[in-house]
């Protein structure tokens, strides 16, 4: 079975992967992995228009997220994820394909894990070897603060942001990018868990549903 978690950034795919990696012996892998590789072999005609939510943070010191969050708005920086999320999908599907073939089980998370994107995977290779999840957060400014829980090393939210103000920011992108999420899940009836609160009891529902 291909296990998919897809969500907004920061929404606790790689948490929920984990857990459900060490409790069930199951291997898995964020898909922005997937993306970075795929970029090294990309040429710079091609890097604007498949990557611009990297393109974006390369110029006028966007790398820093309040210089980021100050010149777009969240509406643009969901958009431009969304558009390149979709140069990834190749890969991902590469792999389950590779996976599926060789029997194994694999946990495979990432914002590039879209209800679109499942959709297909479910139609090329059957609901026998899909199953998915989509985690979401409505609450900006729950967010705000709870991220400052984070015990990621060289948090790139943490580490590249110096203004309270750019927290809830970061939070309003994500908060639209899981309305928009939640909206194309329901669509095709996935399974949507909310993790604005009790955030390990949902985590334990996503797992409970998903394995």
């Amino acid at each position: 079975m291909i296990y998919l978690i897809g969500a907004a950034p920061r929404c606790g795919k790689t948490t929920l992967a984990k857990v459900i990696s060490k409790k069930h012996k199951i291997p898995w892998i964020s898909s922005d992995t997937l993306e970075v590789i795929g970029r090294e072999y990309t040429n710079k005609k091609e890097y604007e228009k498949k990557y611009p939510y990297s393109h974006l943070r390369r110029k006028g010191g966007c790398r820093q997220n309040d210089i980021f969050y100050e010149t777009y708005s969240s509406r643009e920086i969901m958009n431009v994820l969304k558009k390149q999320a979709k140069a990834t999908e190749k890969a991902i599907d590469m792999m389950i394909a590779c996976e599926i073939a060789d029997g194994n089980d694999y946990i495979i998370e990432g914002y590039h894990i879209t209800p679109n994107f499942v959709k297909r995977m479910v139609g090329k290779y059957g609901k026998k070897n899909i199953q998915a999840v989509f985690l979401t957060k409505f609450d900006a400014e729950k967010f705000a603060v709870d991220v400052h829980k984070s015990t990621t090393p060289n948090d790139w939210l943490l580490v590249l942001t110096k203004k309270p103000e750019t927290f809830v920011k970061v939070g309003k992108m994500v908060e639209m990018y899981s309305r928009d999420l939640e909206k194309s899940a329901k669509k095709y009836s996935y399974k949507v868990v909310c993790m604005d609160k009790s955030f390990k009891k949902q985590l334990g529902v996503a797992m409970k549903y998903l394995v």
